[in-house]
């Protein structure tokens, strides 16, 4: 199996003080049993915990290049 068949890992967590307050979103990026990893972060200064767990999978899914690929999200 080459690289560009392997599966994503996409790891997505969200949140915020007070609801609606401050709050960020971070994603970690793994190519499985590799050691190829990226990391996005954003925050924002007036938003909602579930917009920010929704905007974290949304980001990482469109971050991804390749179409079609096989991602696993958690």
């Amino acid at each position: 199996m080459n690289k560009a068949d392997k599966e994503i890992l996409l790891f997505t967590d969200g949140s915020s003080i007070g609801n609606p307050g401050p709050g960020g979103y971070g994603i970690v990026m793994e190519l499985k049993d590799t050691t190829y990893k990226k990391e996005f972060s954003k925050g924002f200064r007036y938003t909602t915990n579930n917009r920010m767990e929704l905007m974290a999978i949304i980001v990482g899914l469109e971050s991804i290049k390749k179409e079609s690929s096989k991602v696993k999200v958690y």
